[in-house]
């Protein structure tokens, strides 16, 4: 029941009506008897700050932040607040909560969220593995990062862009490094983060699958839809498979975390998610 004390928080971002955070995090305030809702709002490019202002004005609980507003957000929240180091190195945010003091900081889970998935939902601790990360926009820096600080032996860029690579790397450190497709062979773990395979290109590869086998662990970051051709090929080759459902779960625990001092719990939440995605495919088609 929503009354005169509930809180409330939302994910901003254009468009943002197909978003699953609202089923994600709406289940684990309920799970858990905590006062709040969260919601959707439709923000358009270069608003951030007015999304940042209501915040404030309204004394909402928190934010997520979705495209194409997280380069914004830091720019915002590095002269109006404050950023954590993550966010701070990556020059994107994803989360904004509040400190004890009442200022307002700039997080990102993305990276965490990963590692999470890995540890959690797929038994692999990236501690000492080798790794490689495909893309190097917002969501790949963010991967590459928390690999090296989860202690990766080795965490490879591969990217179309040398120079995006390049820039990837110099913000996930030493243990990066601006890798080749043709060097996915001798990896344990590839993550692949970029829209290969989803909406309008669902059905491509990112990747030669040739050059997958049993010893690899693939993970896909696109989450919708959830099985794509990716994973089929990786299941194919005999590789261990993850999708991108986890990574989006344990980032949105995390968010919960910064906005509430406690961890959302990733069971309840992912079968909100899933429950979410059934209800969409099942729903009439205009």
């Amino acid at each position: 029941m929503i009354t005169g004390t509930t809180r409330v928080a939302g994910v901003i971002g254009s468009p943002v009506r197909h978003s699953l955070s609202p089923a994600l995090h709406n289940a684990a305030f309920v799970h858990r008897g905590f006062d709040a809702v969260y919601a959707a709002f439709e923000v358009a490019r270069g608003r951030a700050s007015h999304a940042l202002d209501a915040m404030e004005h309204l004394d909402l609980l928190g934010l997520s932040v979705t495209m194409p507003h997280k380069e914004d957000m830091w720019a915002c929240l590095s002269e109006r607040g404050r950023l954590d180091p993550h966010a701070a190195a990556l020059r994107t945010v994803n989360t904004v909560a509040r400190d004890a003091d009442g200022t307002l900081v700039g997080a990102s889970t993305d990276g965490p969220g990963l590692v999470a998935s890995l540890r959690v939902d797929a038994g692999c601790e990236p501690g000492g593995r080798r790794c490689a990360v495909i893309g190097a926009g917002g969501a790949a820096r963010a991967i590459s990062q928390a690999l090296v600080e989860a202690g990766a032996a080795q965490v490879l860029v591969v990217a179309r862009r040398v120079e995006q690579a390049e820039q990837a790397v110099a913000i996930a450190g030493p243990a990066a490094a601006v890798g080749r497709l043709g060097e996915l062979r001798d990896v344990d773990v590839i993550v692949h983060a970029t829209p290969v395979g989803m909406g309008e290109r669902q059905g491509e590869l990112p990747l030669d699958p040739e050059l997958l086998h049993p010893g690899h662990l693939v993970v896909d970051a696109v989450y919708h839809p959830l099985d794509t051709a990716l994973l089929q090929a990786a299941r194919s080759a005999g590789a261990a498979t993850l999708d991108g459902l986890g990574m989006l779960v344990h980032q949105a625990a995390l968010q919960q975390r910064w906005w509430t001092g406690r961890l959302g719990d990733p069971v309840v939440m992912r079968a909100a998610a899933e429950a979410e995605l059934t209800r969409r495919s099942a729903a009439p088609r205009h």
